[in-house]
């Protein structure tokens, strides 16, 4: 009798890459529900200031004379969150060499909502804070939560085709593309040239290392680690360090898959061999086998898909989870609440996430459509593009963390904006799901 735990049957099923991606996603955004949930209860009973106080202890590194000192909310925001964005990297790399991006003719309509889904939440918030102080927050609304998006998408089931879900991928991808460049360029204060340029020397070695082409991960790993804390002590945004080391990955296998095949089966006549032991365990030649099946398993993936597939999960467990417990807990004074939600900050975040990405992504979506510069997505229909272009409103990890860039040491701008995020978020994801369930034709 063979006895399987709860969470086998899962396992049997064969998923392609795209499949992993998207389950990783939605287990994402379950996870970052349920985190926002938990940081927004603490942060508004009596446990806040132990809550506060958390997040604000200090945690230090020294190695003789150097030091690194900063609060936990700084080590995640610009430590853990460079893994998010390592993430990030890899999936634009992949989409680009060989996902939906590598297809101009498929990837053009994705690009184009997606330029619309960033360029008119923009103009929008900068219409409404003109000549205000919160206008350098115009960045915030221009991002889309892939995680949570998606998440919703899935929940539709069958309502919603496969090429519809793989045009938000795309969408969302080339959108934190662009969110990345937004950090890089416009929310660095100042620069300094010296470790700027040390940051440089290590991207050329890890350019290098691929050029030269070395698979082993450690070597990327550790020079990876010096550009981090190059480009966080030059004064770029560190986690930006993340999306340029994934794009030097090598992205093509250490050997072809040809005999993959053929040579995995003589091991496996090898293995069995060797008697079954009746306490089942493996003779040492058995164990030599299967490390090297493992080994040769390996050599046909690339390390940049390796490494996706690996990283994935504890990002979905460990990192965002963090970062919404870290970010997300406002304290809320309902007295209040409607007072804050009509400053222009909240207002162009929740008119630049809702107006701004419905007008962005479905009209120049329909506009392309219409002018035949792009094609409906398959077994797709307008309505259903207008529910997508609702829940790329959903804004809530990347515009959470473009907040804490733009309005550094001003809380008061932070907490409008924070409040706009969720209620714009929660809006678009509400009406986003309902539009696509009840509304949207298929």
């Amino acid at each position: 009798m063979k006895l399987y735990a709860p969470w086998e049957k899962a396992f049997k099923k064969v998923s392609t890459p795209f499949e992993h991606f998207i389950h990783a996603q939605t287990t994402t955004g379950k996870i970052l529900m349920f985190m926002t949930v938990l940081a927004l209860i603490l942060a508004n009973t009596p446990l806040t200031e132990n809550y506060e106080q958390l997040f604000h202890t200090k945690i230090d590194f020294n190695v003789g004379s150097w030091k690194l000192s900063y609060s936990l909310h700084y080590w995640i925001n610009d430590g853990l969150m460079t893994l998010f964005f390592f993430i990030i990297g890899l999936e634009i790399k992949r989409e680009i060499l060989v996902g939906e991006l590598s297809n101009i003719k498929v990837a053009i309509l994705p690009i184009l909502a997606a330029i619309g889904g960033m360029l008119f939440p923009a103009l929008i918030y900068l219409g409404i804070n003109v000549n205000e102080i919160g206008a350098g927050g115009w960045g915030i609304p221009m991002a889309t939560d892939i995680a949570f998006a998606i998440s919703i998408l899935v929940l539709l089931g069958k309502r919603v085709s496969t090429a519809l879900v793989t045009f938000l991928v795309a969408l969302a991808i080339v959108d934190d593309l662009g969110a990345v460049l937004v950090i890089a360029i416009f929310y660095t204060d100042q620069i300094h040239m010296v470790p700027l340029a040390l940051s440089g020397v290590t991207f050329l070695i890890l350019v290098i290392f691929n050029r030269f082409g070395i698979h082993m991960i450690l070597p990327y790993f550790i020079v990876g680690s010096f550009m981090w804390f190059f480009v966080l002590e030059s004064g770029v945004h560190a986690t930006i360090a993340g999306v340029i080391a994934a794009m030097t990955i090598p992205s093509k296998p250490k050997q072809t898959s040809l005999n993959l095949s053929k040579d995995t089966k003589k091991l496996l006549d090898k293995y069995d061999t060797y008697p079954i032991y009746e306490n089942h365990t493996l003779h040492e030649e058995q164990k030599s086998i299967l490390t090297n099946i493992q080994d040769r398993i390996n050599a046909v993936r690339s390390p940049a898909a390796r490494l996706e597939h690996d990283l994935h999960l504890p990002v979905a467990l460990i990192v965002i989870p963090l970062f919404a417990l870290a970010n997300a807990g406002i304290a809320i004074d309902f007295n209040s609440t409607g007072s804050v939600i009509i400053e222009p900050v909240s207002m162009g975040i929740i008119f630049g996430l809702i107006l701004g990405k419905v007008i962005g992504i479905f009209g120049v979506s329909w506009l392309a459509i219409k002018l035949k510069i792009a094609k409906l997505p398959d077994q797709s229909s307008m309505s259903q593009i207008f529910g997508v272009a609702l829940l790329g409103g959903i804004g809530f990890t990347m515009s959470i963390f473009i907040a804490d860039l733009a309005f550094l040491n001003t809380p008061d701008l932070i907490f409008q904006a924070k409040i706009g995020i969720l209620s714009a978020s929660l809006f678009a994801g509400l009406f986003g799901f309902l539009w696509l369930k009840y509304v949207a034709q298929k």
